[in-house]
């Protein structure tokens, strides 16, 4: 994200008053400008931070981040982990159909297992698929991550 333009908007408005005060104003406003230009970008970029942290909270469990790239901010949008990339993986729909097993857990994981399915609004069964997708496209190495502009 360029922030150059919203600078040269503060400058510009600056500008704009002084030279109804007269040339000194003029003067001292360019000298002023010129030694804003940090502070209006911190300032810039501290709106910025807690606009994702916000952003954060109602998209749970993913998360946004800020990150400079040079003097740029740029906006990155992470999974949360464990989440599976593919949307393949995760609903299974690869075009093979689907095939049942026999999961025999122990009788105290039961309860945590299906506590976890609710917490996501999934059934139980649908809470599996993703999580044996999860573990199938972790163990395969694959890795997905990008950048959001």
């Amino acid at each position: 994200m360029d922030l150059q333009p919203y600078v040269d908007a503060v400058r510009a408005e600056l500008d704009v008053a002084a030279a109804a005060s007269g040339p000194d104003a003029q003067a001292l406003a360019e000298r002023l400008t010129a030694a804003l230009e940090s502070a209006i970008r911190l300032a810039l970029l501290q709106a910025l931070s807690e606009a994702a942290e916000e952003i954060t909270g109602e998209l749970a469990p993913r998360a946004v981040e800020i990150r400079l790239r040079g003097r740029d901010p740029e906006f990155i949008v992470s999974a949360p982990l464990g989440e599976p990339t593919d949307a393949r993986l995760a609903t299974g729909d690869d075009g093979g159909g689907t095939w049942r097993i026999t999961l025999r857990v122990p009788e105290g994981l039961r309860p945590a297992i299906e506590a976890a399915a609710r917490r996501e609004g999934s059934s139980l069964n649908a809470w599996l698929v993703r999580a044996a997708a999860a573990a199938a496209q972790s163990a395969t190495g694959h890795h997905v991550a990008g950048w959001v502009r």
